[in-house]
């Protein structure tokens, strides 16, 4: 019983962790977002458009995990600024694909720039690390959303 016990504080210490670190980072995410005239959504589309080239809309909401509500609205609002670059899929007219314009890539800079925005804060927070404890902890993190991606179902499936 007491070695239960054992783990089930650990396994609760870990997700109290990662929650305080979600927590933080979504505020600093949050302050970063409003400071450049975007809302949360609207960032998240924005940083997950910037890795590729252009991304269809669909394939925006599976890794945002925005409703498709929310989702037509933040993006709407992006290209009604001229941040992001929106066309019908050639072939498919019901498919649409987003890019990032030349306005959207120099915002998205910006902010990775600002004092006190999230990414510089984050990247203090990095530089307070060894070298190894960095390694360490994203090999940590790489192996827990290993293990988790294969427990989880995927977005959309039901567990019945």
């Amino acid at each position: 019983m007491e070695n239960e016990n054992q783990k089930l504080t650990r396994s609760t210490e870990l997700l109290r962790s990662f929650w305080n670190i979600q927590k933080n980072l979504m505020r600093l995410l949050q302050k970063s977002a409003v400071e450049n005239g975007l809302s949360v959504p609207q960032y998240s589309i924005m940083m997950t458009i910037i890795h590729h080239k252009h991304m269809t809309q669909k394939s925006v909401g599976e890794k945002t995990f925005l409703p498709k509500s929310t989702l037509s609205q933040a993006v709407d609002g992006l290209v009604r600024e001229g941040l992001l670059n929106r066309q019908q899929v050639e072939g498919n007219r019901r498919e649409i694909q987003l890019s990032l314009s030349e306005k959207g890539v120099t915002l998205i800079k910006t902010i990775h720039l600002q004092e006190g925005g999230i990414h510089q804060v984050f990247q203090a927070a990095i530089e307070s690390l060894t070298e190894r404890q960095y390694e360490e902890l994203l090999g940590s993190h790489n192996q827990i959303t290993a293990f988790l991606e294969t427990q989880a179902p995927e977005q959309g499936e039901c567990s019945k």
